[in-house]
């Protein structure tokens, strides 16, 4: 089993590149002795946050970019999204899915929905270099 590893992705602010860090989580989290099932749930959560980053973070700037970190240390798998933004003013509430179906609410909040009931940890933080995080843990066991 690795440990102490680390792998960074630096991504354009396209819908689209979210796929190339998906997949090279994949393989990571293979490597670390992931089961199947899990890194689903972590492919799914770091391609919220990635779109997130791009669409909301970044704004569509085309100049901005997307930093994506991973790294496994002490049995847990840590990802680090960050984008240019200025975060979130408030946790978003989690999405009613009835009143969605019935045309109610708008189709909003699904992606930090997802991530907090797939991650085990999900933090949102400003860095010292004016940039947003969304910090994520799974560990090996859940």
């Amino acid at each position: 089993m690795l440990d102490d590893q680390t792998v960074e992705f630096n991504l354009p602010s396209k819908i689209g590149y979210e796929r190339v860090v998906i997949g090279g989580l994949a393989a990571f989290a293979k490597n670390v002795g992931f089961s199947s099932s899990r890194i689903e749930d972590l492919k799914t959560s770091v391609a919220e946050a990635c779109i997130n980053a791009m669409q909301h973070g970044n704004k569509g700037k085309p100049d901005a970019r997307v930093l994506v970190a991973i790294s496994f240390q002490g049995n847990a798998l840590r990802i680090s999204v960050f984008d240019e933004g200025d975060g979130l003013k408030a946790q978003p509430k989690d999405p009613d899915i009835e009143r969605i179906i019935e045309n109610l609410d708008p189709p909003v909040g699904f992606g930090v929905f997802l991530m907090k009931r797939l991650m085990d940890k999900v933090e949102f933080n400003r860095t010292s270099n004016h940039r947003h995080e969304v910090r994520m843990t799974m560990k090996l066991t859940g």
